[in-house]
């Protein structure tokens, strides 16, 4: 298939232990791709036989065995260089591309020239939404915009999120390599939510194309170990990417925030995975403060700017305890006042 009016892109599914999930993956790719694009798969040490498989499925796929598990940030960095298109997709194994997917993704990098990041809308299997772009509070929590709500809730326009979904995210090349990509340390979680506000601190713009759909098999609850993850790469990204500024205002409140998270974490059983979330952002301090440095040597916004893209409201499905009116109340007057001192600040 050719397409001299679109730009090539580069597919890369980062694996491990994925091999059931591959065949869907590649299958509803295969009538999508053109010729110049390419198709990468990174596999991350799985031993289930994925590699083999991958390589089974089309001569289009490129297999790259790492050796080792160098996490989801890790494998999309080997897959984007190797390759050389002008976009990168970067899709979960796990997921399937509606028809035409690819093409509409495709037409937003000519249709939004100021976005450097861009999501397809995210499916359950069942039709429901899984994500429509994702939503920050300003403690740094993210979650999936719009989840398990109807199909009916998507936007009817293409429109800008605060991060998009690493499970179909495509970065333009130039501001992949401009903002160094998915940071490597995160290992996994997280990373895109800090990929989308490093994009809008450094003036780059973050999209959906809600008409750009991939259904993606999904499931949160991954046991404890993916809430230490995602308590401390939260902690690296309030800490590095947010304005000084913005910080300070919110000290008060991250720490508040601190006893809570510990309460809610004792009483849902992990606990045990906040401790050494705390203990492992404190141990990382100093290479967070490094990041720190240079993330904000490339800002172009200021503290207002940013904070337009955080909110007050904890509507995540995952956090039901949060949403208390004794805890949301309090913290949605304290957002507000924050925001008026930015405001006065930035006069």
């Amino acid at each position: 298939m050719a397409n001299p009016g679109s730009e090539a892109m580069a597919v890369v599914v980062v694996t491990h232990q994925s091999v059931e999930h591959l065949p869907g993956l590649v299958a509803a790719l295969s009538g999508q791709l053109l010729d110049e694009d390419e198709l990468v798969i990174v596999d991350n040490a799985s031993t289930d036989g994925t590699p083999a498989a991958a390589r089974s499925l089309s001569e289009r796929v490129r297999v790259i065995e790492t050796g080792e598990n160098l996490g989801f940030a890790g494998g999309c960095h080997v897959g984007a260089s190797s390759t050389r298109a002008p976009l990168l997709l970067f899709l979960n194994p796990d997921s399937q591309p509606q028809p035409d997917c690819l093409e509409r993704l495709r037409r937003a990098a000519s249709a939004h020239p100021d976005w450097g990041t861009w999501q397809a809308a995210v499916l359950l299997e069942d039709g429901r939404i899984n994500t429509s772009g994702g939503v920050v509070h300003y403690l740094g929590i993210g979650w999936a915009g719009d989840c398990e709500r109807p199909l009916s809730a998507l936007p009817a326009h293409d429109c800008e999120i605060a991060f998009p979904s690493g499970a179909a995210m495509v970065v333009r090349r130039e501001v992949w390599i401009a903002l160094d990509g998915l940071d490597r340390e995160y290992f996994m979680y997280g990373e895109d939510l800090d990929l989308g506000l490093r994009m809008w601190l450094s003036g780059y713009r973050v999209g959906l194309v809600p008409a750009a759909r991939v259904t993606h098999s999904y499931e949160f609850d991954k046991g404890p170990s993916k809430w230490f993850w995602l308590e401390r790469n939260r902690w690296r990204t309030v800490l590095s990417v947010y304005p000084a500024a913005l910080l300070v205002l919110l000290a008060p409140a991250l720490l508040a925030a601190e006893v809570g998270l510990l309460t809610i974490a004792a009483r849902e059983g992990w606990l045990r995975a906040k401790l050494r979330a705390q203990a492992a952002s404190i141990g990382g301090l100093p290479r967070t403060l490094a990041r720190r440095r240079t993330v904000q040597r490339a800002r172009r916004i200021g503290s207002r700017e940013f904070a337009a893209h955080l909110t007050s409201s904890l509507e995540s499905p995952y956090l039901a305890g949060a949403r208390s009116p004794w805890l949301s109340v309090p913290q949605a007057i304290y957002w507000r006042l924050v925001r008026q001192a930015l405001t006065v600040l930035a006069r």
